[in-house]
């Protein structure tokens, strides 16, 4: 992996009561190479902002880390480069299935997290959405 990630953990054993698998860490260090600031990810199209027909927060998930990924991506990196996400979700009982699907794609990658549940996003109909972080190391990919 290109950066140091610290105190790995999986939130099976910390959140245990909780139907969750991701992989986290409390610290990721990095050196050198390119930042990736993202702007927070809602579900909509990134070509044309238009908002997926869904209000599930599985398949508004998906559609915010296949943003994520799109994005990262599109600045020459991969989700291993990933190193922070914030999480905001309208609804806790929506945190299960969100961190759920959202750990489908940060398997292995240990990311540090924050999650806040707010009373609203910039749509109404929007129940999850994520920013992150990513750090591309020097030479990658050449």
């Amino acid at each position: 992996m290109a950066h140091t990630r610290l105190r790995k953990f999986n939130t099976a054993a910390t959140y245990p009561e909780q139907n969750l698998d991701n992989d986290l860490c409390q610290a990721v260090v990095t050196t050198g190479g390119k930042t990736v600031w993202l702007r927070g990810q809602c579900p909509q199209n990134l070509d044309d902002a238009k908002n997926i027909e869904s209000h599930d927060p599985v398949e508004q998930t998906h559609k915010v880390m296949q943003n994520i990924k799109q994005l990262i991506e599109e600045a020459g990196g991969e989700m291993a480069h990933l190193v922070k996400v914030v999480v905001y979700i309208t609804d806790v009982r929506h945190r299960e299935a969100v961190y759920r699907t959202m750990g489908e794609y940060i398997k292995g990658v240990h990311p540090v997290s924050t999650g806040l549940v707010v009373q609203a996003l910039a749509r109404p109909e929007w129940l999850v959405e994520i920013d992150g972080t990513a750090v591309i190391p020097e030479g990658y990919g050449r």
